[in-house]
């Protein structure tokens, strides 16, 4: 049982903007218009977005055109330190007096750093449910090549967000898929990470990831078959704004984990654009319930087998031949472990020490049959979801 937290030792500054965007807007046939949306934050907005997003957004185009002196600016393949200094360039040659970021996930964190950096309000549009980047108060810089570099916090989160269900739509459903991925790894890296902690806004962010993963195993697969219903949209709300809020809530003291450490070593491998953010994220939480197995944890195994066959009924990856990266070479494989296992890596706020050899070793065996508890016994049933790093029994 660790220590309580005195109040000496307790943060002295919350950043209670980091939590959550300034304003939330689910948008419908009954909204206002986009002009009046976005012109309250300014009256020059720089649209940033990839040619797909963009392409997508044309509707909104040509409304905003009409009252706002509008430029776009297409960010490229990633948030990449030249990407963005191309963009810098754009927001001085426009003038841009807010900046619009519509997109998946790099293209918001393009927009929300390049707002960042030249102080300038930000509003995001997700055009997909893939990811929450549209909530976050952080940017993921990527190389040319797409290999995760550095992520960046930023002061505060964005200024408004815009869910509009038609946009998001328009997204194939594999982004979907991938999204709900990324946010089932809110609950198990956080319960590892955070799962003793005696603040109480941890305590409540670790809850709220509980609940998240909950309501993706009841109502993914419907959502999944009615694209469009109100299950859907309630899936899209779990992916793009609750797990944008658990990380917000939970700030630098519910961190990732191994998930998202695997999967910022697999973006370093040729195969990399083959594959979503949230697909190498689902795969990285196998991963990491692999190297609990090892640790002999008997919960994990159980808690990987239910993973197993949530994923075979949504479509996530269970392997590294669903990623199309089971052919490389060992030596590109350690090369990914070797990322995973830096000295800075979120893979070590993991409660044991983790080598390069001993990831690769769990990477693959991810979709192994291990010996698990019976799930007919009613103590494991109880317990099938939980971490065993988590005192709360949640």
């Amino acid at each position: 049982m660790p220590t309580p937290s005195t109040s000496s030792s307790a943060p002295t500054h919350l950043p209670l903007q980091a939590i959550a965007p300034r304003q939330i807007i689910r948008r419908d046939q009954t909204s206002p218009s986009w002009p009046q949306l976005i012109g309250p934050y300014g009256q020059r907005p720089l649209v940033i977005g990839g040619g797909y997003s963009l392409a997508a957004f044309q509707a909104g185009f040509e409304s905003l055109s009409m009252t706002l002196d509008m430029a776009q600016a297409v960010y490229g393949h990633d948030c990449s330190e030249a990407s963005l200094e191309q963009l810098h360039q754009a927001v001085t040659n426009h003038q841009a007096d807010v900046i619009l970021g519509v997109g998946g996930g790099k293209a918001l964190d393009a927009a929300k750093l390049i707002a960042y950096q030249c102080h300038l309000p930000v509003i995001t549009v997700p055009t997909s449910a893939a990811t929450c980047a549209a909530w976050t108060a952080l940017s993921n810089v990527y190389s040319d090549v797409g290999a995760f570099q550095y992520d960046v916090s930023l002061s505060h989160c964005p200024e408004l967000l815009i869910l509009d269900y038609d946009l998001i739509q328009t997204a194939p459903t594999r982004t979907l898929v991938a999204g709900i991925g990324d946010a089932l790894a809110k609950w198990y890296e956080a319960s590892v990470s955070s799962g003793q902690s005696q603040e109480t806004l941890t305590i409540a962010a670790v809850q709220q990831a509980r609940v998240l993963r909950d309501i993706l195993f009841q109502k993914s697969a419907m959502a999944l078959a009615q694209p469009g219903s109100d299950i859907w949209k309630q899936v899209v709300d779990a992916t793009v704004l609750m797990a944008g809020m658990v990380g917000g809530l939970g700030g630098a003291q519910c961190r990732t984990v191994a998930a998202h450490a695997v999967h910022n070593g697999l973006t370093h491998l040729s195969p990399n654009r083959s594959s979503l953010h949230g697909e190498k994220v689902a795969y990285g939480i196998l991963v990491q319930l692999r190297l609990e197995e090892l640790q002999h944890n008997q919960l994990a195994t159980t808690a990987r087998h239910q993973l197993l066959k949530f994923y075979g009924e949504v479509g996530l990856p269970q392997t590294l031949a669903d990623l199309r990266m089971d052919d490389l070479p060992l030596s590109q494989l350690q090369t990914a472990t070797q990322v995973a296992c830096q000295p800075d890596s979120d893979l070590h706020h993991l409660p044991f020490a983790v080598t390069p050899d001993q990831l690769l070793a769990a990477m693959v065996s991810t979709a192994v049959m291990s010996p698990s508890p019976s799930e007919g016994d009613p103590a494991v049933r109880e317990s099938v979801p939980k971490s065993s790093s988590n005192e709360f029994g949640l």
